[in-house]
């Protein structure tokens, strides 16, 4: 059997949050919009679809092409793509995702049900005539779109392109091949209008879990605690500084996003081996960012800020 080192890695593409931002002051940490990729014991795994999410659609275009000589005989591009929620910034490079356009990949999209609105309903809005000069059902690649609840859980089987889907109380898991990638949800809704939804990763013991967009509660949020408990990566929005949380002029109560320190309290609470604050606003500099990477060193969390191109393995982070 293949070594299992190395084998559940993630990288970063895109960080920030609202909207992308190409100043020269921000691009230590990134101006892309809300993307991460997970490589796992074979699969792809593609969390937001923001800006960040057209290099990473280009990085996968390049091994298509070299994989062979023709769309016949290349190694056909597969990944299954989590959606948070389908605001803007969450959304914004799909439409620019090349591998949509390849007739061989298969890609698997989840999403919420959103205000009354199948997930596939909700993200073809976002791309019609005449704002987008090609409809979602006119890419050429094969598109399967799912509602993706609380009660499901997606199996990802070794050697196994598609996923299965399955509700958590009626599957026996000891049916379950020990090297499956398992993938739960939680829906939240510390965010407005209709909440969002955060994701479980887990394979082998080793576990990621992505909570962007979602605002702290006064003694943390107990679901949360309870879904990302011992994990060891726990990917937390911490879009403002408390001081503009707070603002007097602008305060940031309420829009659904948390401050470093709400971040570290969840971190806490969970057991969290490893936390990564993500999510940043659009309008903090390279400058504050590093500020704030230097307050959290004082924290009894082992945390960092993300940024573009970082990559964690994930076996390696205990």
């Amino acid at each position: 059997m293949e070594e299992i080192s190395k084998n559940f890695k993630i990288k970063f593409w895109g960080v920030r949050g609202s909207h992308p931002i190409p100043n020269p002051d921000m691009m230590k940490y990134g101006g892309n919009t809300s993307c991460v990729e997970i490589q796992v014991n074979g699969h792809l795994i593609i969390i937001d679809a923001g800006t960040g999410v057209i290099g990473l659609g280009n990085e996968l275009i390049k091994n298509y092409i070299s994989s062979g000589t023709n769309e016949f005989n290349r190694e056909p591009i597969s990944a299954v793509m989590l959606f948070s929620h389908t605001h803007h910034d969450h959304i914004q490079g799909f439409p620019f995702f090349k591998p949509a356009y390849i007739g061989t990949s298969k890609i698997h999209m989840y999403g919420s049900k959103s205000l009354g609105l199948d997930f596939a309903d909700t993200l073809s809005q976002s791309m019609f005539t005449p704002f987008f000069p090609v409809d979602l059902g006119e890419m050429d690649g094969h598109l399967i779109i799912n509602n993706f609840r609380e009660t499901d859980m997606i199996i990802l089987a070794p050697g196994e392109t598609k996923p299965i889907t399955k509700n958590i109380f009626d599957y026996d898991m000891s049916k379950l091949d020990e090297d499956s990638v398992i993938i739960h949800c939680l829906k939240s809704y510390a965010h407005p209008k209709d909440g969002v939804l955060f994701f479980k990763i887990t394979w082998r013991g080793h576990s990621v879990v992505f909570a962007s967009d979602k605002e702290g509660y006064i003694g943390g949020d107990s679901k949360l605690t309870s879904f990302a408990r011992n994990t060891d990566l726990l990917i937390h929005d911490a879009q403002y500084i408390m001081d503009d949380y707070v603002s007097p002029v602008t305060p940031k109560q309420g829009y659904g996003h948390s401050t470093p320190e709400m971040a570290i309290e969840a971190a806490k609470l969970a057991n969290a081996q490893k936390l990564i604050l993500f999510h940043m606003d659009p309008s903090y500099t390279d400058k504050m960012i590093d500020i704030i990477g230097e307050n959290i060193q004082n924290s009894i969390v082992n945390a960092m800020v993300a940024y573009e191109g970082l990559e964690i393995d994930l076996v390696c982070t205990k």
